[in-house]
C-alpha cells in the first residue's frame, strides 16, 4: 500500500507540474495584460476573446496554492499577475462585485452581478492571502463577503439568490449559463459559496462568517441533498422547492469532500461527524455515474433515465479527490480503487498529450469533444490541478516529507 501511494503521489506530483507548465507557456496575455480569454485545442489563441471573472479567479486560486503547497516563485508571479488584473479591471469600482465578462482590452462587458463569480474571486483572493500576506487582497475578499451576504442573502428562507444587476436590483435573467434552469437558487452557486467562505475563514475567522458556513452546510443538509437518493437537487425556488430532476455526478462527488472540508475547517461540535456520515453516502450515489471504464459520465435525466453520455473533464478531476476522500472517513480500499482508476482514466483518454493540458471531454465513442476550449470563461486550471494538490496533502507519506515539484 505504502509503494502503491507513493507512486500515486508522484504521478500528481508530475502532472501538476504539466498542467503549471502549460498555463505559464500558454495563458499569459503579454500584450494586453492578464491572460487570454480563449485558446482552442489545438492551442489557437483567440487574442480579441472575452475575458471573464471565474477564469481570471480560478487562476489567481490555482497558482496561490500552488505556491502555498511548493513555494516556487514563478507560481507567486503569476498568481500576483492576476491579482492585480482582477483588481484593477474586473472589481466594480462604483457599485462593488466583480464583473462577469470585460473585453480583451480591460472594458466592462456583462456586469450583473453573478453571485457565483464573486464567490470565485473571494476564493482566489483568500488563497492569494495565504501566498503573499498583501493586506489588499485580504480587504477585498471581507468585501466581497459583505457583498453576498448584504445584497444576495435571501432572508425569508435562507440561502443566496443567483444574480442581481449590476446595482444589485432584481433581474430577470439568473442563470449562470444557457444549459442552467431560471430560478431564484441553485445547488452550484451554495456549494462554491461555501466553498469561498471556508476559505476566508482560513484567513479571517470571524464569528458571524462561521454562522454563515454552519447555515450553509445545514441547507446542504436540509434542502440540496435528496434525502432519498443521496443526489444533489439542482435547482430551487426561493423557498427551496425543487426545481429539477437532473442529477450532475460530478457535483455529487465534487460535495462528497467541499462540504465535509468546510465543516472539518469551522470544528462546529458534533457536525463534523454528521457530514462526514453524509458525505459517504453522497460518493456512494456518485458511484452510479461510473462506467466500467472508471470515467464518470455527465448527467442523468429523471425520470426518463436518460444517460448524457459524455465524459467531461472536471468530474473526473473531482472523482479523483471525492473518492480518496471516501477512502480516507471509511479505509475501504473500495474508494481508493475509484479514485485510482479516475486518474487512469483521465491518463488514457483526458490529457492532451501532443498540445498539453486536458480536453474537454470525450463522446461516448471515446472521441474527442471538439470545439470546445482548451481555456475559456469556463475551461480553466481549477478542477485538475486542485485534484493534484488534494492528493498531494491528503496522500499519507506527503504529511512529514518536502515535496520538490
Amino acid at each position: 500500500m505504502r509503494e502503491f501511494l507513493i507512486n500515486y503521489r508522484n504521478e500528481m506530483q508530475q502532472e501538476l507540474n504539466r498542467i503549471l507548465a502549460y498555463w505559464l507557456t500558454y495563458s499569459i496575455d503579454l500584450k494586453n495584460g492578464g491572460f487570454y480569454g480563449r485558446i482552442d485545442n489545438a492551442n489557437k489563441v483567440e487574442e480579441d476573446a472575452p475575458k471573464g471573472s471565474v477564469l481570471n479567479s480560478r487562476i489567481l486560486w490555482t497558482f496561490s496554492a500552488a505556491y502555498n503547497l511548493v513555494k516556487k516563485p514563478a507560481y507567486l508571479q503569476t498568481a500576483e499577475r492576476a491579482f492585480k488584473y482582477i483588481s484593477s479591471y474586473f472589481i466594480d469600482k462604483e457599485f462593488g462585485g466583480v464583473y462577469w465578462t470585460i473585453d480583451y482590452r480591460g472594458n466592462a462587458l456583462d456586469t450583473k452581478k453573478q453571485i457565483y463569480a464573486l464567490a470565485f474571486a473571494l476564493y482566489g483572493l483568500s488563497e492569494y492571502y495565504k501566498a503573499s500576506e498583501d493586506e489588499r487582497a485580504k480587504q477585498l475578499a471581507i468585501d466581497l463577503y459583505k457583498s453576498i451576504i448584504n445584497r444576495s442573502y435571501e432572508k425569508v428562507y435562507g440561502g443566496y439568490i443567483e444574480a442581481l444587476t449590476r446595482d444589485w436590483k432584481e433581474i430577470e435573467d439568473l442563470r449562470l449559463s444557457a444549459k442552467d434552469s431560471n430560478e431564484k437558487k441553485s445547488m452550484n452557486t451554495h456549494l462554491h459559496i461555501l466553498e469561498a467562505f471556508a476559505n476566508l475563514y482560513l484567513i479571517w475567522p470571524n464569528a458571524v462568517l462561521k454562522q454563515k458556513i454552519e447555515e450553509l452546510i445545514n441547507i446542504f443538509l436540509d434542502h440540496i441533498i435528496d434525502k432519498e437518493t443521496n443526489h444533489l437537487i439542482l435547482f430551487f425556488d426561493e423557498k427551496w422547492n425543487r426545481k429539477s430532476t437532473t442529477i450532475s455526478f460530478g457535483h455529487d462527488i465534487e460535495a462528497a469532500w467541499l462540504v465535509q472540508e468546510a465543516a472539518e475547517i469551522i470544528q462546529q461540535a458534533g457536525l463534523v461527524e454528521k457530514v462526514k456520515a453524509k458525505s459517504i453516502k453522497v460518493a456512494e450515489a456518485a458511484e452510479r455515474g461510473l462506467d466500467a471504464d472508471g470515467g464518470l459520465w455527465y448527467e442523468k435525466e429523471l425520470p426518463s433515465g436518460h444517460l448524457i453520455k459524455e465524459k467531461h473533464w472536471w468530474p473526473q478531476a473531482e472523482a479523483m479527490v471525492g473518492f480518496y476522500n471516501a477512502y480516507q472517513a471509511t479505509g475501504y480500499q473500495s474508494f481508493l480503487d475509484k479514485s485510482w482508476n479516475s486518474w487512469k482514466f483521465i491518463e488514457q483518454y483526458i490529457l492532451n498529450k501532443k498540445d498539453g493540458e486536458w480536453f474537454w471531454g470525450i463522446k461516448e465513442d471515446y472521441s474527442v469533444m471538439h470545439g470546445e476550449d482548451k481555456v475559456g470563461l469556463w475551461k480553466c486550471p481549477y478542477h485538475n490541478s486542485r485534484a493534484c494538490i488534494e492528493l498531494l496533502k491528503r496522500i499519507p507519506e506527503v504529511i512529514s516529507e518536502k515535496v520538490n515539484l
